[in-house]
């Protein structure tokens, strides 16, 4: 048995993780925080997977909350021009339902997991002593932590990172109550854009105490949607949304007047630099020096507005743990690390990038496909599916002559 270390214990760390295990590798993952304090303590993300990483999921026999969780089909998607006015609307319809899974519930109970399975699973902080020694006695050792101690052990890509600073500034609440447009119909996820100000997310989901609504401010940084700057307990933050939706969204504001929040660590507050890191960093020099590779967020951090974190983790565990599978018992060597990486980054990771930094710039060319999406339902089911498969924004998103092209031979079909 091939010995494996994972620090982290995210998504894709505990994914990687579960994967080896399965595969028959002694699998050793590091843990800052116990089931009981990730069920105890604040939210941590506005998680939507999407198909193709729920599939991932099923296939590895990790979808254990399924049945509960609302399946999404679709987007119901607004352009509100000031002052509260539905400008745009169109329904962006999923080739597979999405699902969101509060990550206290998902990531507490897939570490319980991975201790029955016969891991083990250590419950601390590490330093970059501490990870060098850990990678001393391990024939690799991958680094799924974004942040903490460790944020800073891989650098900065700058020819890949597309921003030096945040984009927007994140408000985050679960919340119980929140009312739908249409109680007869499928659940449905709804996005709001608002122009100059910033975007508004609310996602179906599944938390502690069962189905909830997940709400996400996208704001400009320094406009009326930056509003949360103090992270204000939850019942202080559902005011403040009551009344940003009151101005802005009062249609949606109709939906709020019973809803409250999840729990006491319902709220999540932040900014997001979306940043891509060189993927394998060296731990000492000389003979005494390690490698380790980096996974997930710890090199690839993107922006929520597109919802790729979750995604983009659940892929990359997979596509590491199949090149550790098919590496057999050769060294896990720097080159290797850096190959496998590259891979990832080439087959999934750039067009995540690309595709979010399209969506936080909003070019004019893509303001074009939100206009077309509301006369052309086709265009709507593709832009929904590409974030699904963000590949796919190299296809028809990624230049405006793309971009043209698509929209003319939607046009010509129409008549």
């Amino acid at each position: 048995m091939r010995r494996i270390a994972v620090v982290g214990a995210g998504q894709a760390g505990l994914q990687f993780a579960l994967g080896l295990v399965a595969d028959g590798y002694e699998v050793t993952l590091v843990a800052e925080r116990t089931p009981e304090q990730l069920r105890g303590g604040r939210v941590l993300s506005t998680q939507a997977m999407f198909g193709p990483a729920l599939r991932l999921e099923a296939a590895a026999g990790l979808d254990l909350w399924a049945d509960l969780t609302p399946a999404v089909a679709a987007v119901a998607a607004v352009l509100a021009a000031p002052p509260a006015v539905r400008a745009l609307e169109f329904t962006m319809t999923l080739d597979e339902p999405a699902q969101s899974v509060d990550q206290r519930l998902k990531l507490a109970g897939w570490l319980e997991l991975l201790a029955e399975r016969g891991a083990r699973v250590e419950y601390r902080s590490l330093d970059r002593d501490g990870l060098r020694e850990l990678a001393r006695r391990h024939e690799l050792t991958v680094v799924a932590a974004g942040r903490g101690e460790l944020a800073g052990i891989f650098e900065r890509d700058a020819a890949r990172s597309p921003f030096d600073r945040p984009q927007r500034v994140l408000s985050c609440l679960y919340a119980h109550g929140v009312g739908s447009p249409d109680p007869a119909a499928e659940p449905r996820a709804r996005m709001h854009a608002l122009p100059g100000l910033g975007e508004l997310y609310l996602q179906p989901a599944l938390t502690l105490s069962g189905p909830c609504a997940i709400l996400l401010w996208e704001a400009l940084p320094g406009g009326p949607l930056d509003a949360f700057g103090d992270a204000p307990p939850p019942d202080v933050q559902l005011a403040r949304i009551r009344d940003l939706l009151g101005e802005y969204l009062p249609w949606e504001a109709e939906l709020w007047t019973e809803a409250e929040p999840t729990d006491a660590g319902a709220g999540l507050f932040g900014a997001v630099t979306p940043t891509v890191r060189r993927t394998v960093a060296e731990l000492g020099s000389g003979v005494d020096a390690v490698h380790v590779l980096g996974l997930g967020d710890a090199v690839v951090v993107n922006d929520p507005i597109t919802g790729q974190g979750a995604n983009s983790a659940a892929r990359a565990a997979e596509a590491y743990r199949r090149a550790v599978v098919e590496h057999g018992d050769a060294p896990f060597t720097a080159d290797w690390m850096c190959r496998t990486a590259e891979h990832f980054w080439q087959q999934h990771a750039r067009h995540t990038v690309e595709f979010t930094a399209s969506m936080l710039t909003m070019p004019d060319h893509l303001q074009g496909v939100f206009a077309a999406a509301a006369e052309h339902p086709e265009v709507a089911r593709r832009l929904a599916n590409t974030y699904a498969e963000p590949s796919d924004h190299a296809a028809w998103l990624a230049t405006p002559g793309l971009t043209a092209a698509y929209l003319a031979s939607v046009a010509a079909a129409a008549g």
